[in-house]
């Protein structure tokens, strides 16, 4: 059935603003405990790849609650998956099939939201893992506190965010030095101590266990991708700092992109100048959005101060003339998407200017989150490339080189995979010394933690590729484009990652699809020097959970049990 303008929005909203209560047969699953509400739901991830319905969903009201949940599942054979606000596109929540007979999620974002500041020097927050970033953004500012990146929307849980390390974009500007309490890296590496639902062999059953940043056992679930558990952290964070944002769309690809050592405006001469980039690269545009953000403790006399987060309302709401061309691309009239490249660019060209969003200046929160459920909706694929900062400006040039070859090779035999933009970002590895623990690690499967066998790698570039789901042959175009992340970036002067909670290990026909790449390539991105983190992890993670309640069918072929 072809999906119209109508129920492309329609789709869009229901994954937004909850999902859709389905019939169910009574009772409940057999013995499931009585105190804790549970009904059938409907699962939607964030492009709507990943559908389900009929699951059975409980609303626990404590933490207590999720380790009695835990311990009937495990004497039940039901799998326990954690559920937030469902955006993500990785099937870490529930498989890629929507096969999730036999699984309980259980929606954290009910009750599991309190929030203590618990010191101010050095300032640490205690949070459920079911608070949203946008609360714990805004909490945080109440107290005169904040981070340094963040990613861009605020419908997420803080549990969510950690499992997959979530991140935004900064490395420091030139000159500049880190401000007590944050870091560069990605928000895993923030965390002090955590709270998880492990196994008590003593006690025969699953039990609450609070582990310290320096304790060994932790560095598996910092960024645990799903095999865990975690009901409330304590984060390391400091000061809130004002920002500045600056958007450009006057520079030129071939310029902002163009080979190291060339000069001009490129990605990373404001690398230097800022430390905080983002580049919206519309398909088949000149032009990308450039954003700068810069600490700026006091509004320059240009920028527009903003008292809240969400300014680029021709971004966060789909305008008429995107959405109607996009109901013409999911009817079948893909030879458009050039034209429809065209017009997310001019959208946010006349939009910045119309709505005076090119210069904006706030507290960080405000300036960080800019993305909402009502945006459009597509898939992205997500890989991160471990480079040295001097050579930042390299690897978005080759990337660019053959994104454009591998573009225009597709229009030439009339076929479009492409429908949305590249974005990239840049920021820190996660270095353990910035949280202030003796003896703590980075989080130990964390897509941003510091390669062994190359100290001197200090950035990570992050590569997204956007399209809508059901564009033609755009899981073969992925799947080239994964083959030149992991070939050309291959530990010569940069090396490869996948991102955990976008699309990644591509066949011909599907994501998160490819044995070799779940089985060996993805492990062995974290295997260098040899380097034993990822098999220490998976180990960690199965003594955490030996009977497996944590986990699917896909997280069972990723991180699978000990023989």
């Amino acid at each position: 059935m072809a999906l119209t303008r109508r129920g492309f929005l329609e789709a869009s909203a229901v994954t937004a603003f909850g999902s859709l209560w389905t019939p169910g047969d009574r009772p409940a699953p057999p013995d499931f405990p009585a105190e804790i509400p549970v009904e059938r739901e409907a699962y939607r991830n964030w492009a709507g790849e990943i559908q389900a319905d009929g699951v059975w969903t409980c609303t626990p009201r404590t933490a207590a609650d999720v380790v009695t949940v835990t311990n009937w599942a495990y004497r039940h054979g039901y799998s326990v998956r954690a559920r937030g606000y469902r955006h993500t596109w990785a099937p870490l929540t529930v498989p890629a099939d929507g096969a999730a007979d036999r699984t309980i999620l259980v929606d954290t974002t009910r009750h599991l939201t309190s929030m203590a500041v618990l010191s101010t020097a050095p300032a640490a927050v205690r949070v459920q893992a079911g608070a949203s970033m946008d609360d714990v953004l805004a909490f945080l500012e109440e107290h005169g506190l904040g981070v340094t990146n963040t990613p861009a929307p605020g419908d997420l849980s803080v549990g969510g965010v950690l499992a997959i390390n979530g991140h935004g974009t900064s490395v420091p500007a030139d000159g500049e030095t880190l401000a007590p309490g944050h870091t560069y890296g990605s928000l895993s590496n923030l965390v002090l101590s955590l709270t998880a639902v492990v196994w008590d062999a003593a006690a025969g059953g699953y039990a609450l266990r609070t582990f310290d940043r320096a304790d060994p056992d932790c560095a598996a679930l910092l960024t645990h991708v799903g095999r865990a558990f975690v009901t409330e952290v304590t984060m390391r964070v400091g000061a809130n700092q004002n920002l500045r944002c600056v958007s450009r769309v006057d520079i030129p690809a071939a310029e902002l992109f163009a080979a190291p050592g060339t000069g001009g405006r490129t990605l990373a001469s404001h690398v230097a100048a800022a430390g905080r980039v983002e580049a919206i690269w519309f398909a088949f545009t000149d032009n990308p959005w450039l954003k700068v953000w810069s600490v700026s403790p006091n509004r320059p006399l240009t920028s527009r101060p903003v008292l809240t987060p969400y300014n680029y309302v021709f971004s966060d709401n789909v305008p008429e003339p995107v959405s109607e061309l996009a109901e013409q691309l999911l009817n079948g009239a893909w030879a458009l998407t050039p034209t429809f490249g065209q017009v997310q660019y001019t959208t946010a060209a006349v939009g910045l200017t119309g709505t005076l969003a090119t210069d904006l200046w706030g507290p960080s929160k405000n300036l960080l989150l800019y993305v909402k459920p009502t945006t459009l909706r597509e898939t992205a694929n997500g890989y991160a490339v471990h480079t040295d900062r001097g050579s930042i400006q390299r690897v978005v040039h080759e990337f660019a080189r053959f994104y454009q070859r591998q573009l225009a090779a597709y229009q030439a035999r009339g076929e479009f995979p492409v429908t949305g933009q590249v974005e990239i970002r840049v920021a820190g590895v996660d270095r353990a010394a910035d949280v202030g623990v003796p003896g703590a690690e980075s989080p130990a499967l964390s897509a941003a933690r510091p390669r062994a066998d190359h100290p001197e790698w200090d950035s990570v570039v992050w590569f997204d590729v956007l399209t809508f789901p059901t564009a033609p042959r755009a899981h073969a175009f992925y799947r080239e484009m994964e083959t030149f992340f992991f070939t050309n970036y291959s530990g010569g002067y940069a090396g490869s990652r996948v991102e955990w909670s976008k699309g990644w290990g591509y066949t011909d026909s599907a994501a998160w699809a490819d044995p070799t790449m779940l089985t060996r390539t993805v492990p062995d991105s974290y295997r260098h020097a040899p380097d034993p983190t990822w098999d220490r992890a998976v180990a960690e993670l199965n003594g955490h959970d030996p009977h497996r309640v944590f986990s699917n069918a896909f997280l069972d072929v990723l991180l699978p049990g000990t023989p």
